[in-house]
Parts: structure tokens; C-alpha cells; sequence
């Protein structure tokens, strides 16, 4: 009877084993649909991204084709279009290295705009102790002599920006492509300071002739269409990075399922806390300095801020609504949160929309109040306010963040951190 009874108990470990053995391959099902959909979310918004960045090449080529003020405005608001798929791909940077390795060709900032182009000299000043590029205007100057290196400028390429000028002399600020340099180019230096207006470079800056505005409107022209074509081409690379067969599916797919999890959430926490949070809102907010906003020439700020949180929301519920109204959704890694933690996912999925609420309160003051640099200003306090509930928002949401973690039995991830944040002297010594 004892033999009988250990064979029975050793039958039901058995069973328990089978059992506990299916949930285990049920959970790694679900984990790799979760992954599987948020490598489809980065394909799609990639995609969409290479998609606008097209339609502002073409828009740049016609205002260098026939400037005028029409087709400065288009190019414009093509440049506008354009940030909204790609903020919302921002959450893939942290946790993807391939990303994070890239992202500085097409959204570093702040950039030194002197290297560049023309600029108010009143404002920006003439040389920097810091930067040896500072004001070297490369469009003004085919030949460049900087930090003892001499450049040939004389033909606009590809590899002059990208190679040469790109972090010139391992510095940051030195920015020669991507979307702010776009930027720069059509709109030129926000003379504003925290009062109303953006930049207004004028469209005679790629007139031809006598109606050149500024000088060297060809030279202009040139930096203009080959920055906006490296823009497309850098785009198209990434995109490819993520369709079938592409490097980063490939590492996140066959990769361990509980890291993938990981790099999930890394995303969405580093982006939330010492990014847009840190760096990108308090630091402007707590210098006043409009200096310190993201699309800093265009006033396009609050929208890039806006975009960037809906980015957190896509991948945390699966879903991403492209440009051309269509869905790509499936299970979310907020899915796997409930079903471990449904108390953790009801909280956390609160607060995500407590935050896009404040961020759309934000957008909606930017489209009919006043602009972000205006908002951060010294001596608005309504304005900064309205800028911080979102970093509150964003603040305690990464807290839920970290409960997330936690619940899955992952281990602890160190997001991103910010002075601004987590050391505030700092930022004024």
C-alpha cells in the first residue's frame, strides 16, 4: 500500500510537473506575442516615419525648385508631419542598442547652428572656448579650418555632414544632420527669447540671383536637400532594421523572452524619467531657457513632447494607429502586467492616461494659447504649471513603472536618470 501510494504520488508530481511545464510554455507564448507586436509597432512606425520624411524631401525640393513663400510654408509644415510618426518611435531608443546608436544622426539636439549657417551674432556671439565650430558657417565657407583640421567644403555631401561635420571634434553640439538641422534651415534662429514667435528665416534664403537674401543661397540650397536626403536614407535604414529578417526584430525575437520584456519597459521608463521628464522639460523649466526646448526654431515643442508619450502608451497597449488611419496592434506588454498584477496594470494604465491628459492639455495650450518657450518662461506661472503636471505625470508613472518590473520577476532596471531631477543643485554649479 505504501509502494501504491508513492506510485500515485509520484504520478501527481508528474502531473503537477506537465501542468506547471504548460504554464510555462503558455507564458513564453504570450512574451513572445507581446514582442512580436511591439517589433510590428517599430516596423510600422518606422515606416511611417521614412513615409513623411519622403513627403518633406519633396516639399524641400520644391521650395528649392521655386522658393517662395508658399513653398516655405509647405516645407514647413511637411517638416511639422513629419515629427509626429517619429517621436512616437522614440520609446524603441532605450534598451535597443542598434537604436540608441543611431538615434543621434536624425534627432540629436541642441545644436550649435553657427557651424551651420548664418546667425545673429548679437545673440549667439561670435566663438565658443567650448566648440571650435561654433560659428564656423559652412555654408558661408567652403574651406573650414577648425581645431588645426582643415575642411573641404567646397561640394556639399553626404559625407562632408555625416563624416566630417557630425560631432565635429567630438562634440556634441556640433549637429550637421537630422531633423534639427532640417530644422535650422527652414526656419532659422528663434530670435524670441520667452516671448511669442518663431523662427522666421525668410524664403529669399533660397531665392536666386539678385533676390538672395543673406548670400550664398545655392551653397544653402545644397545643405538643405542633401540633409533632408540623409534624413530619408537614415530612416529607410532603420525601417529595414525591423522588417522580417532586419537586425533589431532579429535580437529582440531570438533573444532571451524576459529581456525582451525588459527592453520594453527600459523604453518606456528612460524615455518617461531622465529624457523627457530630466532633460528635455524640468532642466528648460527650472533654467527658464528657451534654449533648453527640443524643436527649439520651429515652437514645434509641445507637439514632439506630446508624441513622445504617445509612444509610451502605444507599446505599453499593443496598438499604434499609422498615418494612414490603419492599426497595428496585438497583445501589449501591459497585457502581461494584468495578467500577473492586475492591480499594478489598473494603476500603472492610470496613470499613462493622467499623463497623455496633461500632455494634451499642454498641446492644446501650444496650439491656441502660446508656444512651449513661452510656457517655460520666467514669469508665467500658469504656463509652468501646465508644463509641470506633465512631468509629474511622467515622474510617478515610472515609479508604477518599476512595480511592473518587480511583478513580471524581472530583475530591477536602472532607468535613465536626470540632475534635474535627482540632483538639482547640480544643475545650477
Amino acid at each position: 500500500m505504501r509502494r501504491a501510494m508513492l506510485t500515485a504520488g509520484a504520478f501527481a508530481g508528474g502531473l503537477m510537473a506537465v501542468a506547471l511545464s504548460g504554464q510555462a510554455a503558455a507564458a513564453a507564448a504570450d512574451k513572445a506575442a507581446v514582442l512580436t507586436t511591439y517589433a510590428d509597432i517599430a516596423e510600422a512606425g518606422y515606416a511611417d516615419s521614412l513615409t513623411t520624411a519622403k513627403t518633406l524631401q519633396q516639399a524641400v525640393e520644391a521650395l528649392i525648385a521655386q522658393p517662395s513663400e508658399a513653398a516655405m510654408k509647405a516645407a514647413r509644415q511637411a517638416w511639422i508631419a513629419a515629427r509626429v510618426p517619429y517621436m512616437q518611435t522614440e520609446v524603441f531608443r532605450f534598451g535597443n542598442t542598434i537604436v540608441d546608436d543611431w538615434e543621434g544622426k536624425v534627432n540629436a539636439w541642441p545644436l550649435d547652428e553657427g557651424l551651420i549657417d548664418y546667425v545673429d551674432t548679437a545673440s549667439y556671439g561670435t566663438e565658443s572656448d567650448e566648440n571650435p565650430g561654433y560659428a564656423a558657417d559652412l555654408i558661408a565657407n567652403p574651406k573650414l579650418t577648425i581645431g588645426g583640421e582643415t575642411i573641404d567644403a567646397t561640394v556639399i555631401t553626404p559625407a562632408l555632414l555625416q563624416d566630417k561635420l557630425q560631432e565635429l571634434a567630438g562634440i556634441e553640439a556640433n549637429v550637421a544632420t537630422g531633423y534639427h538641422a532640417v530644422e535650422f534651415l527652414l526656419w532659422g534662429q528663434d530670435l524670441n527669447g520667452t516671448g511669442p514667435g518663431a523662427g522666421n528665416r525668410p524664403w529669399s534664403d533660397y531665392a536666386t540671383g539678385a533676390a538672395c537674401s543673406h548670400g550664398n543661397c545655392e551653397r544653402r540650397a545644397a545643405y538643405l536637400s542633401t540633409a533632408t536626403r540623409l534624413l530619408v536614407d537614415d530612416l529607410a535604414w532603420m525601417a529595414g532594421q525591423w522588417s522580417a529578417g532586419g537586425a533589431a526584430r532579429a535580437a529582440l525575437l531570438e533573444g532571451d523572452p524576459d529581456a525582451g520584456v525588459a527592453t520594453i519597459l527600459t523604453g518606456i521608463g528612460s524615455l518617461s524619467y531622465g529624457e523627457l521628464a530630466g532633460e528635455r522639460m524640468k532642466l528648460g523649466l527650472m533654467l527658464h531657457d528657451p534654449e533648453e526646448e527640443h524643436d527649439c526654431f520651429s515652437d514645434n515643442t509641445f507637439n514632439s513632447h506630446y508624441y513622445d508619450i504617445v509612444g509610451m502608451l502605444n507599446v505599453y497597449s499593443g496598438t499604434y494607429r499609422r498615418v494612414d488611419g490603419s492599426t497595428v496592434s496585438g497583445p501589449g506588454v501591459g497585457d502581461l502586467v494584468k495578467a500577473t498584477a492586475p492591480a499594478v496594470d489598473q494603476e500603472l494604465a492610470a496613470k499613462l492616461q493622467a499623463t497623455l491628459a496633461a500632455a494634451s492639455a499642454m498641446k492644446r495650450r501650444g496650439e491656441t494659447v502660446e508656444a512651449y518657450d513661452q510656457m517655460i518662461g520666467p514669469d508665467n506661472a500658469e504656463g509652468n504649471a501646465v508644463v509641470q503636471k506633465v512631468i509629474d505625470g511622467l515622474t510617478v508613472q515610472t515609479a508604477t513603472l518599476e512595480k511592473a518590473v518587480g511583478a513580471l520577476g524581472l530583475q530591477p532596471i536602472a532607468f535613465e536618470g536626470s540632475d534635474s531631477l535627482d540632483n538639482p543643485e547640480a544643475v545650477f554649479q
